[in-house]
């Protein structure tokens, strides 16, 4: 997300009232109980799933909608939800067959059929919105729907596939309320998720409320919860401390973290080992000083980590030398292997090599909140100081953000990563295969092939030496360079339990386990 990574339902007989700020829909008799607060930096791009690939948006589609798979806490082999049972259908891995529940339907009333699961994941192909995830649909050929049957027809092998339709990237939407050829633009949702979102105002807030018609995977659909969205994590941390929220996830200020008490009395932490990565991404594009591999290099050879580590964020991330993170399957140090460690030197003679004039000028663009300004600016500083580099810094909100670098307007951003599901295919085809979700320009004919042998195996162990491989290409074209790798902090009053189910590695903020003491 996914930074890249990184949701509403609606009742029968509603009564809806639009103004600018938001939408409300009529309470329902348990529109009183009290809600859990959640806080949390992350924004909602778009409540249809067609045009949102980011951890916000994703985060409220897991609790809207469903999809035909999803993953228990902690596990990393997805069982069905939506599907009554699902399978590939021989061993060539290229037919995969689910048969849907029958007794599902959505927030308006209507009932799920097959044909709502082929419109939505035809939909998010077909409309291939730039913000959108259809880069994970590069092995999908067709859909056909027959009575409660959805067989899915693959262009090649790829045993990753029933984790891709446990993702956002697969949430059913109603066939009759989402357009075929465009984003839905009302900011309602038609979703069958173990929630109803009851109220929403973009960038603001969502009240959700336990869905009484979910049939899925979930036993229990948990409590009201309305989710307050921060504009920066100073502001989530102002809330937290006047007791504003009663859980905080995703972020709070490094040395806010740094500071607390794990052992208090006064709060639950909960302090879990972290698949996401941050990213400096390049845009390689011709138009961009960054397409000369050798200017990427030189980056590479220059940036300090641990400085980064130390001086921005108080060590609450580790340094990441590779694109498959610590704790993943392959994970390598393929960086750190070609760069032991920060030489300007070497970044002085790649440039003069390949007949670079210095300084080099690019633009550095990130998103706005948390601690991407002083990273930025970390950054600018170990750059211009080897007197190689000119470094403009860009700041955008998230969106004009994931737009401008989806056109190709900065040489480099900075974009987070949270995983979709827990295998190194997501750190690698969504990243730097073809049509990848960062936008980069980047597309390697030798990288598609060893991805496409990854997914081949079954077995995943049997991967891991494409894996490797494809991080040595990585480390010596950089198309981006991982700078680190977040340890995950969620907090929570004493009053609810349930808060360490948030960010457990599977991709999926299961608000439904929030519940009161």
């Amino acid at each position: 997300m996914r930074s890249i990574r990184l949701r509403i339902l609606i009742t029968c007989v509603v009564l809806a009232i639009v103004g600018v700020g938001g939408w409300q829909l009529l309470p329902s008799d348990d529109g009183q109980q009290k809600a859990i607060k959640v806080g949390t930096t992350d924004q909602v791009t778009s409540l249809d799933p067609a045009g949102a690939y980011d951890a916000g948006s994703w985060a409220l589609f897991g609790n809207v909608y469903q999809s035909l798979m999803t993953f228990k806490p902690s596990s990393s082999t997805p069982v069905p939800d939506a599907a009554r049972k699902c399978s590939f259908t021989d061993s060539t891995l290229k037919v995969y067959r689910c048969q849907l529940r029958d007794d599902i339907t959505f927030a308006n009333g209507h009932k799920m059929t097959a044909e709502d699961v082929k419109y939505s994941i035809d939909r998010v192909v077909g409309i291939k919105d730039e913000l959108g995830p259809s880069s994970l649909f590069t092995t999908l050929k067709s859909i056909q729907a027959d009575g409660d049957t959805v067989t899915f027809n693959l262009v090649s092998q790829d045993v990753t596939f029933p984790m891709k339709i446990a993702t956002g990237a697969a949430a059913i939407v109603d066939h009759t309320t989402y357009p075929v050829d465009g984003l839905r633009k009302d900011n309602l949702v038609d979703g069958s998720g173990p929630y109803v979102l009851k109220t929403y105002t973009p960038g603001k807030a969502a009240r959700l409320e336990p869905n009484p018609t979910y049939h899925g995977a979930i036993e229990d659909t948990g409590e009201p919860v309305s989710i307050s969205y921060f504009a920066d994590s100073e502001a989530l941390a102002a809330a937290w401390k006047a007791k504003k929220v009663d859980v905080t996830d995703r972020q709070l200020p490094p040395s806010v973290i740094a500071g607390l008490d794990s052992a208090s009395d006064e709060l639950r932490m909960n302090e879990a080992d972290s698949a996401e990565i941050r990213n400096l991404v390049f845009n390689t594009r011709k138009t961009s000083p960054m397409s000369n591999a050798a200017v990427r290099r030189a980056v590479a050879a220059v940036i300090d980590r641990p400085k980064i580590v130390t001086d921005v964020y108080d060590s609450t991330v580790d340094p990441l030398y590779s694109l498959i993170p610590q704790g993943i399957a392959s994970h390598t140090t393929a960086f750190f292997d070609e760069y032991p460690k920060p030489s300007p030197a070497l970044a002085k003679s790649l440039l003069a090599n390949a007949g670079i004039q210095t300084p080099v000028s690019f633009t550095l663009a990130h998103a706005k909140g948390g601690s991407a300004l002083p990273e930025a600016n970390e950054l600018r500083e170990q750059l211009e100081a080897t007197g190689l580099f000119k470094v403009k810094i860009v700041e955008k909100d998230w969106k004009p953000f994931q737009e401008g670098y989806a056109k190709g307007e900065f040489d480099a951003y900075a974009v987070g990563w949270v995983p979709d599901f827990p295998d190194p295919d997501n750190f690698i085809q969504p990243l730097i295969g073809a049509n990848s979700t960062l936008h980069n320009g980047y597309k390697d004919p030798a990288v598609d092939a060893l991805i496409k042998s990854t997914q081949q195996y079954s077995e995943r162990a049997r991967a891991s030496a494409d894996f490797k491989a494809l991080q040595k290409v990585v480390a010596k074209d950089v198309p981006l360079l991982p700078l680190w790798q977040k340890k995950n902090y969620v907090l929570s009053s004493v009053d609810v339990t349930g808060s360490q189910y948030l960010s457990d590695g599977t991709g999926i903020w299961r608000l439904w386990e929030l519940n009161w003491v």
